[in-house]
Formats: C-alpha cells, structure tokens, sequence
C-alpha cells in the first residue's frame, strides 16, 4: 500500500488541520521533537503507519488508531476511582 493510502477517516487536529494519509501522519510525527518522536505511544504509532505502507489490509485501520491514541496520550485510558461503600449507619 503506498504512502499516500489514505484514513477511511481523517484524523483531525488541534487547530482545524488532518492528516489525510499515511505520509500526513509521517510527516507530522517526524516534525514532532526528538523526545517526544522516542515515548513509546509514538514509536507504535510509527510501527503501524510502517505496518500499513508495507502490507496494507487492516494495518491501515491499526495506523490511524495508533496515531490518535499518540495524539491524544493517556486521555481516557486513567482507571476510575472506586468509591468507597458507604459506611453503616449507626443503629
């Protein structure tokens, strides 16, 4: 699949813009600084916009989720806190 495939869905971004194809998003993520390009969200995001360039079929899917997952970092992934049961009433 080349590099210009693009998302069933573009993926949008603060500001208005989107990455329309799997080089919109290369692009983007090699614009990012260095540190960032190396936390471990970005690095798989990167492995499956690979993924899908080299081998097409459902990577293309597993790419654009990579890639908002990155985008979004731990946003909605946190555990919930569990509340504690309430305390008896006295008697």
């Amino acid at each position: 699949m080349p590099w210009t495939a693009p998302f069933e869905e573009p993926i949008r971004l603060r500001g208005g813009r989107r990455l329309l194809t799997l080089q919109d998003a290369a692009d983007y993520i090699m614009k990012l600084p260095q540190d960032v390009q190396q936390q471990d969200r970005w690095q798989i995001a990167v492995e499956n916009l690979i993924n899908a360039a080299e081998t097409g079929n459902g990577w293309l899917m597993f790419a654009r989720i990579g890639v908002l997952r990155a985008l979004n970092g731990d946003e909605g992934i946190r555990p919930r806190r569990l509340q504690s049961p309430p305390s008896p009433s006295p008697k």
